[in-house]
């Protein structure tokens, strides 16, 4: 046993054992480090969006009801105005739900393209 330290010691098996392990844990750290970076920026980007999405959607809610308040004065019928914000509402839907293979294909294709492209910036 003696011999297999002082040839260990002659070497430097345990110092380099001892670098090894250190550098493993480092990167393990490091990539630690790393994905909880990611974690926070996507979270924090996430809610960011949410907020806009919720402002977004409030706005146009009441710039909705607004609208028909308006159209309702305007032709000076009680309902109109609501048909019409209705229908500004409808068609889009209609469009949507008739080309959804399409429009979901086109999406679907141009993120694929984005993924790639960050796949190719160097990091």
């Amino acid at each position: 046993m003696d011999l297999k330290r002082s040839i260990a010691k002659l070497l430097r098996l345990e110092n380099l054992i001892g670098h090894l392990t250190g550098y493993v844990e480092s990167q393990v750290a490091l990539v630690k480090l790393e994905v909880r970076d990611e974690v926070a920026k996507i979270l924090s980007r996430g809610l960011v969006v949410g907020v806009v999405l919720l402002l977004a959607f409030l706005f146009l809610l009441f710039f909705s009801v607004g609208l028909a308040h308006y159209l309702n004065s305007l032709f000076e019928q009680p309902f109109i105005g609501y048909w019409i914000v209705a229908c500004i509402y409808g068609l889009p839907c209609i469009v949507f739900l008739v080309f959804r293979k399409s429009i979901s294909k086109k999406i679907e294709y141009q993120f694929s393209e984005m993924i790639k492209h960050q796949e190719k910036r160097p990091s």
